[in-house]
């Protein structure tokens, strides 16, 4: 009988691991078939119809996906039997390549993969510092802006942990990884009430959708513009991803952790640039764009910040 963790997490070469299930289907998304044709068809709409709306306000709109790890280290995955050719990134970044809000990531990923250091972590879905370094200077490109000086030679420490694939497995490998120090230039100097109520409970790492932060960064270097981003765990609200490393560049960064933009906040702040940042899984599905940052921070997600994560589950099953 095959082992229920293998439906899950696929174990590649070298101890290598990727997530295959989920729910969010990650393996099923390199199938082609009507309803993924339609769903990319959706999603080529809406960045075309956000860089328009963005446009009307004055502000400039980038769109980032951030490739699965399947669609990178094909290479590394061993037995799997799918097409990374098929990934939902590749399909959009040839439906948009000339459009000037899409920023491909995958290409120059993929040819960076057999450097010296790792693109994304061993035994974790996420990108490593050098991944998340490489998509930076892509990003900063796009932007017409220029990184602080000095940033490759900023300080290193190792985390040495069982991350979050490799808890899925019963192995459960530890794994050393490299960060670099982000935050020395910016500070944070608002937290959302969510946000403070998850760190103040010791419970930050749970928070995901709603978290809400922003950066000013008063360096002499600092780019003088403002940005807004929307993303996920590969920007993080905690300044040791994306969201830190634009920061430490623009003057001002406001950070929300959502899919769906909330326009009634973009348009009150008026940022020069509007960026959106999400992961190829997440792709499944299509935002609606309704989301509302004021009206999240109500009572029962503050609730949830105080509850232990057991009983809240019970709760759920219950409900």
């Amino acid at each position: 009988m095959r082992r229920k963790h293998l439906d899950f997490v696929h174990v590649g070469r070298d101890g290598w691991l990727f997530l295959i299930g989920g729910t969010n289907g990650v393996l099923d998304q390199y199938r082609v078939s009507f309803a993924r044709w339609r769903l990319l068809r959706g999603w080529r709409r809406l960045i075309a119809a956000r860089a328009a709306r963005a446009q009307a306000l004055g502000i400039r709109y980038l769109h980032v996906i951030v490739p699965e790890k399947l669609s990178v280290y094909d290479d590394r995955t061993g037995d799997l039997a799918y097409d990374p050719g098929r990934s939902p990134a590749r399909a959009l970044a040839r439906r948009l390549i000339n459009h000037p809000a899409f920023i491909d990531l995958l290409a120059p990923l993929r040819a960076a993969r057999n450097g010296p250091v790792p693109l994304y972590h061993r035994t974790d879905t996420h990108w490593s510092y050098d991944g998340c370094l490489l998509a930076y200077r892509v990003l900063m490109r796009a932007c017409g802006a220029v990184p602080p000086a000095g940033l490759d030679a900023r300080e290193r420490y190792e985390i040495t942990s069982v991350r979050d694939l490799g808890a899925k497995i019963p192995e459960a490998p530890i794994e050393t990884t490299s960060q670099g120090v982000i935050d020395i230039l910016a500070r944070r100097v608002y937290a959302s009430p969510l946000v403070e109520a998850y760190e103040a409970a010791g419970r930050a790492p749970d928070l995901h959708v709603g978290a809400h932060v922003r950066f000013r960064n008063e360096s002499p270097q600092a780019d003088p513009r403002t940005v807004v981003l929307f993303g996920d765990s590969y920007a993080h609200f905690a300044p040791i991803m994306l969201s830190g490393l634009l920061a430490e560049t623009f003057r001002e960064v406001h950070f929300i952790w959502s899919s769906s933009i909330d326009w009634g906040y973009v348009a009150a702040v008026k940022p020069d640039l509007l960026l959106f940042e999400i992961a190829e899984r997440f792709l499944v599905r299509l935002p609606d764009d309704t989301f509302d940052i004021a009206s999240y921070q109500k009572d029962e997600h503050l609730a949830e910040a105080v509850t232990p994560p057991l009983i809240a589950e019970g709760v759920a099953a219950r409900g």
